[in-house]
């Protein structure tokens, strides 16, 4: 009878949520990642009834008519309004967990130095959400165990975590972080920087999505040996009618430059904090770049010729932290005695 307890106890998906900014991406034990969509949610104004999530809400972004309101609920990498975050998470657990009966653990990423009170926010939202228990794990500890590093070596390992809110540059030997920087500059930023730009230089107008276009298709930090461009659409700030302009990448590296030189800065104060051997380690291994936000152009050769260390982008850059929670699942028991506390319905606190 005890066997069968702790088998039906066991019953239920175990599910690791990298939760970004920019970015859901959902990894089901066994599976591998089985939802990738954007963070964004379409809510009914007077009901508050979830009309969209993903992918169909963030087309509505900028769209929505009087009564729906199209909501990127996390914002630098943490928790900006509570409810619309806690409906995505449920959400995104009720279309994955394969058993309605019993209730997921769940393992969720958060920042490098999150607050308390930022990490009882996404706890409490995940176990509102339907989670039967929450581990956190911090991303740069996912980012590297997703890109194949074995962190559990006497050797320091670099990692750059740039995605949607916030980077992440943390140094990790034996298992833990030995020093870290989260800093709330990442993809967001690049997309804000590139806004204001074409507002001061062209007066014109662009939403946060023609912005994040322009950053994939020429968004650069390092010269190019060809400049490339892309065409533009916006309102202009004169005369209020639609206005077409053509931005280069040679543009987007200048509209780019301080949000670039802040990463830079952050890599910097890590290096100065980290132990003179590790840095021997660092300096022969290189750093690892991952997250969405590593893959705009020249990020790699601006890093590498800003500290004069080989810099690599990870294979898979965007999906490193979520494969790193999905490994993590297969320890969940032990994440606990690890990483920090594991918090469920009955010891939330």
């Amino acid at each position: 009878m005890l066997e069968f307890l702790k088998k039906l106890v066991g019953f239920g998906n175990d599910i690791g949520i990298d939760l970004g900014t920019a970015s859901v991406l959902v990894y089901v034990k066994d599976k591998g990642i089985v939802i990738r969509e954007p963070s964004v949610v379409a809510i009914e104004k007077t009901t508050g009834k979830v009309v969209k999530v993903g992918l169909e809400a963030q087309e509505m972004l900028g769209r929505t008519p009087g009564n729906i309101v199209a909501i990127r609920p996390l914002r630098d990498g943490v928790i900006s309004d509570y409810e619309t975050t806690e409906k995505m998470i449920k959400y995104f657990l009720e279309k994955v967990n394969s058993s309605k009966l019993f209730k997921p653990r769940v393992i969720v990423c958060v920042p490098s130095r999150v607050t308390e009170v930022e990490q009882r926010a996404v706890i409490d939202a995940t176990l509102h959400a339907g989670a039967r228990s929450v581990h956190l794990i911090e991303e740069p500890i996912a980012a590297a165990i997703g890109a194949g590093i074995d962190i559990s070596k006497p050797y320091g390992s670099m990692i750059v975590d740039v995605g949607g809110g916030t980077t992440d540059v943390a140094v990790i030997s034996l298992g833990g972080i030995v020093t870290s920087e989260s800093i709330k500059v990442a993809g967001d930023k690049f997309d804000e920087a590139i806004v204001k730009y074409l507002k001061k230089k062209y007066n014109i107008a662009i939403g946060e999505r023609t912005a994040e276009e322009i950053k994939k298709q020429v968004g650069s930090v390092y010269f190019r040996d060809e400049t490339i461009s892309c065409t533009v659409k916006g309102r202009s700030l004169v005369t209020g009618l639609p206005q077409t302009i053509t931005i280069t990448s040679d543009e987007t590296f200048e509209a780019l430059e301080e949000p670039v030189s802040q990463i830079c800065e952050a890599i910097h104060q890590v290096m100065e904090n980290t132990p003179p051997e590790l840095i021997g380690d660092i300096s022969t291994r290189g750093i690892l770049l991952t997250g969405g936000g590593s893959l705009i152009y020249g990020l790699d050769l601006l890093l590498q010729r800003e500290t004069g260390i080989k810099v690599e982008v990870a294979n898979d850059a965007v999906s490193c932290v979520a494969v790193g929670t999905g490994s993590a699942l297969n320890h969940i028991e032990t994440l606990e005695d690890i990483h920090g506390k594991k918090y469920d319905r009955q010891n939330n606190a």
